[in-house]
């Protein structure tokens, strides 16, 4: 059964810049991984501060994976400071 991620990540103040191009920096990598099958970023219109990546992976094995990759690690050194609060939700399709 495919895995549902739902990543939320909100940019501290004035940080929102920094945070979207690191975002949008995972994009291309994580497209390519293996059980990876949809990685997209969205930003709300109204809270430009306010990211979420809606993620389906094959399994919670390759999404483990995944979180494990340089590109990441690159993440979250560059962004270290920037992001004021993050919630991760693994979820299953139910309809």
């Amino acid at each position: 059964m495919p895995l549902i991620i739902l990543a939320q990540i909100t940019a501290a103040s004035g940080k929102e810049d920094l945070v979207r191009s690191e975002l949008e920096r995972l994009v291309a990598p994580t497209r390519t991984e293996e059980g990876c099958v949809q990685y997209d970023l969205h930003q709300d219109n109204a809270n430009p501060a306010f990211f979420v990546f809606y993620e389906i992976w094959e399994n919670r094995d390759l999404w483990q994976a995944h979180t494990n990759q340089p590109h990441i690690a690159a993440y979250r050194a560059a962004t270290e400071g920037a992001v004021a609060d993050f919630q991760l939700n693994e979820m299953s399709k139910i309809a």
